[in-house]
């Protein structure tokens, strides 16, 4: 300490302890009084690798901390500096830098949600995630037919239709389309792998032609449990050579299935219409869930060739025409 006389030395010491009390109560407020009322909430993104130092100067930009020093100081006197996790973080301005520093060392990290329904098209999809601000839908779609994309994915056909399954996923907020995509087929084959070894075998059919049928059921089925059903009709068809005549395959990336199907639709030329190709459609119609899939390897043994929607959301099933017939006039045309 400089060499001082008596008076000058206490008013050094008193400016000293004046400068020591601001900086503990300026530490004490950015600390306790968070800069905003919470309207204002910032995107972070912490890659691996990063520093404190790289932290701080983002938070301090997105101004949800007062004082980038005041933050660095505070994770360093709590040990925290080496227990800060990678990740994408949403912080606002109502937090204060103890809640941040909590948030971001126990790996909180924000992920956008997105459930997809079983049976959805690529089509449906994409009109959702655009619906949610996600992603665009001509953006989405373009990635769903990427030749590169399905090439490395390891997938056959023109699309990823058919192998996006149905569930909900947790997409990081700087994630893209193809990123979402990879996760969902990832999940496919996860789930796929598990039914053939749970049921053997694919029904004599190839896995594209298990996902095609699949994807058919799901449009077709209201009640779950009549899926082995409904896959018992398509089977035997199948079989014996006659056309699926399946109502979904008509309108299949035209319109959606949830219009009532017309004549006109039916005669539609369309490498996916049942009534004009014998066989499955050219390709898978929606994304069938587990229980589709599991239908399609594992359909009920029974004789049924045709079935009929009753009013109650299940469906008659007929072993002949003359039977199916009186099911239409019963269900359909009394209406």
């Amino acid at each position: 300490m400089p060499s001082f006389r008596p008076a000058q030395k206490r008013v050094y010491i008193a400016a000293l302890r004046l400068i020591v009390s601001l900086l503990l109560l300026w530490y004490l407020f950015c600390l306790l009084v968070p800069p905003g009322s919470g309207n204002k909430v910032y995107d972070v993104s912490f890659p691996p690798g990063s520093g404190i130092r790289k932290l701080a100067g983002e938070l301090k930009s997105g101004g949800v901390i007062r004082s980038s020093w005041h933050f660095i100081l505070l994770t360093r006197l709590r040990g925290k500096a080496h227990q800060l996790k990678a990740g994408e973080y949403s912080i606002h301005d109502g937090m204060t830098p103890s809640e941040i520093l909590h948030k971001i060392t126990s790996g909180d990290v924000d992920y956008r949600k997105f459930s997809m329904p079983e049976g959805y098209s690529i089509f449906q999809a994409a009109e959702l995630l655009e619906q949610k601000g996600y992603f665009k839908s001509a953006a989405f779609l373009e990635k769903c037919r990427d030749p590169a994309l399905l090439r490395r994915l390891g997938l056959p056909g023109k699309s990823v239709e058919g192998y996006l399954y149905p569930a909900t996923y947790n997409l990081l907020r700087s994630g893209d389309e193809e990123q979402l995509i990879s996760q969902m087929v990832g999940q496919f084959e996860k789930k796929y792998a598990e039914l053939i070894v749970a049921d053997g075998g694919g029904a004599g059919l190839s896995r594209r032609e298990v996902v095609i049928l699949a994807s058919v059921i799901e449009k077709e089925a209201v009640i779950p449990k009549e899926k082995p059903l409904i896959s018992s009709v398509f089977h035997n068809r199948l079989r014996i050579g006659m056309p699926l005549q399946s109502d979904p395959t008509a309108v299949y990336g035209v319109k959606s299935f949830s219009v009532k199907v017309k004549k006109a639709d039916i005669k539609r030329s369309s490498t996916y219409n049942t009534y004009l190709n014998r066989g499955l459609p050219s390709g898978p119609i929606g994304n069938p869930g587990f229980e589709s899939l599991q239908a399609a390897i594992s359909p009920a043994k029974t004789d049924y060739l045709y079935f009929v929607a009753r009013r109650d959301g299940t469906h008659q099933f007929s072993r002949n025409l003359d039977e199916h017939n009186r099911a239409v006039n019963r269900f359909l045309r009394s209406n």
